[in-house]
């Protein structure tokens, strides 16, 4: 589909592009840059991982090999780890997601689904924007779409297919193909009836990232508390649009997806053309640092504007989404790192399985002479791959470690992936902060008492049934990992079920006292975990339980 209706959003698009090709041509003078200066102890939001919509019913399915090229991670490959799938109104046509999405979980990719339109026996339609045949979700058949999200859910797992979560709807705010809902909708149904589901709820899934149809959810804590990620499409918003305070306010222990986008363009064959295809990774950075998204997933996976060309061969932009899809893996997390070092520089990093990784893009025509400094951390070297107007991922070199940091050419018009291997165990786990990106039963956020990290830590309340939850602790091979919890507990003990999965994997494990509000100790569980994302649950039993700062998980070492 064209979806024509985007065109309007790329109008600034339009203006920077045109700028951008009217610029002098390259030249290779070096110039200098400020330092780029990366605190890894500074942890941002957790990645889930990077991926693209396949819609069999409106196009062909990927093939075996183009499935292969898009979530498999060898050479030549994209290291994608999300499939978005359709969720159709036919229930007859639910078997053509199925080969592609076996595909994806069988390399250890993470599934989704959103519908366009609920079947016909649920919807009216009505007068919206001068046009009488608008359609709706009747209020009086809200509990009958969700047995039809519910018997999606199961008919994917009965075939194999393990849904992470389903939507409630897509772009429920510009739906003239499809299903309109107004934002008073969305929140009754969020309240009422999206509790219901059988998966992790996503929602609202707005075509521009409109904070109108959010905002009530958010606001609404019965509402919040049946949504699990809060879903956002990029059509046309500006980078300054990205942030969204409301939901660091109040979306502790909720996703942020960028669940949708082509960018800048839908242009035929326009996959290849350079440097426009910068612009990919130039808004994957935005997203990660201006919007603090968790996920990035692309419109098709194969079309003539995207990663996988019709041919299945990898694109220009397929290989700027690689550049942080390949490195950048589920469970890793962004930290702080200078994002613009000069005009026409954007950098950001992430650390997790003991590694670094630096994705540094130059917009510019010339090539920069770029400084990076790590603070909290070292390494030996980094090695590099770049993309530029006549390369694709090729290897770039080794660059050195000296003093804690280093320099390297970026390339005009180039993207550039650093990785190392951290030094002195820096990396080597992934923080999970108890105040932020946790689901709390019972508790609260404090900060009243010194010594913890981050901006807080979680009070149990004085009863038992009490809880955090962290729904996105990341593991590599299935295995067992040792999860530390920080903590702190004045006197006596406290004792905590632990959960792994929904699975109660432990019986009142004791945490001692460590002497007072302000002394914090630590507490390793080991648990045993599925490959891709795991939840891990401490309840309360009898009483309440200590502070809890964060959790540390790392692979067992025997």
């Amino acid at each position: 589909m064209k979806r024509l209706k985007k065109i309007f959003g790329f109008l600034m698009t339009g203006v920077l592009l045109l700028s951008m090709f009217l610029n002098t041509p390259f030249t290779f003078d070096a110039g200098a840059a400020n330092s780029v200066v990366i605190n890894l102890t500074a942890r941002k939001q957790t990645i889930q991982g990077f991926g693209g919509m396949n819609h069999p019913v409106w196009t062909s399915d990927l093939t075996p090999q183009q499935r292969n090229t898009t979530f498999r991670n060898g050479a030549g490959d994209l290291g994608f780890t999300i499939l978005r799938i359709h969720v159709d109104e036919n229930q007859a046509n639910w078997y053509k997601e199925l080969d592609t999405a076996k595909a994806a979980v069988a390399n250890g990719a993470i599934v989704f689904a959103s519908p366009w339109n609920p079947p016909a026996s649920m919807t009216e339609n009505f007068y919206k924007n001068g046009n009488s045949s608008a359609k709706r979700l009747r209020h009086d058949k809200y509990g009958d779409y969700v047995r039809h999200l519910n018997n999606f859910v199961k008919y994917m797992k009965d075939n194999g297919v393990d849904l992470y979560a389903i939507s409630v709807q897509n772009e429920p705010d510009y739906a003239n193909e499809w299903t309109w809902w107004t934002p008073q909708e969305v929140l009754d149904f969020m309240k009422n009836y999206a509790g219901g589901i059988n998966c992790r709820v996503i929602a609202p899934e707005s075509f521009q990232y409109l904070k109108n149809i959010s905002d009530p959810i958010l606001n609404d804590p019965q509402a919040l508390a049946n949504m699990d990620i809060l879903g956002a499409h990029l059509y046309g918003t500006q980078v300054r649009n990205f942030p969204y305070p409301l939901f660091e306010q109040k979306g502790a222990g909720k996703g942020l997806w960028m669940t949708e986008v082509y960018y800048p363009n839908s242009n035929a064959n326009s996959a290849d053309s350079w440097p426009e295809a910068l612009e990919v990774s130039y808004h994957i950075h935005s997203a990660m640092t201006e919007g603090n998204f968790q996920a990035y997933v692309w419109w098709f996976i194969r079309r003539n504007y995207s990663p996988l060309k019709e041919d299945g061969t990898i694109s220009k932009r397929g290989y700027n989404m690689a550049h942080f899809s390949k490195f950048v893996r589920p469970g890793y997390v962004r930290v702080d790192a200078t994002k613009k070092p000069s005009n026409n520089v954007y950098t950001s990093a992430y650390i997790g399985d003991n590694k670094i990784v630096i994705v540094a893009i130059n917009k510019g025509n010339t090539v920069v002479n770029q400084n990076f400094v790590l603070q909290n951390g070292t390494a030996d070297s980094f090695s590099s791959w770049v993309t530029d107007g006549r390369r694709n991922m090729a290897s770039s070199g080794t660059s050195k470690v000296s003093n804690n940091s280093f320099t390297s050419q970026l390339p005009a018009q180039s993207v550039t992936t650093y990785v190392a291997d951290l030094k002195n165990g820096s990396g080597s786990g992934t923080y999970y902060e108890a105040e932020t990106n946790a689901t709390l039963k019972d508790a609260t956020v404090e900060s009243l008492y010194n010594g913890y990290t981050g901006s807080g830590y979680v009070n149990f309340n004085s009863q038992s049934g009490s809880s955090i939850e962290w729904n996105n602790v990341y593991c590599a091979l299935q295995g067992t990992k040792n999860i530390t919890v920080r903590y702190a507990l004045e006197s006596g003990s406290r004792y905590l079920d632990v959960y792994v999965n929904g699975t109660k994997v432990a019986n009142n494990v004791a945490f001692d006292a460590t002497g007072s509000w302000e002394s914090w100790g630590e507490k390793v569980i080991p648990v045993d975990m599925i490959v891709n994302m795991n939840s891990f649950k401490l309840v309360t039993t009898g009483s309440e339980g200590p502070n809890v700062d964060r959790i540390y998980a790392t692979a067992k070492m025997d």
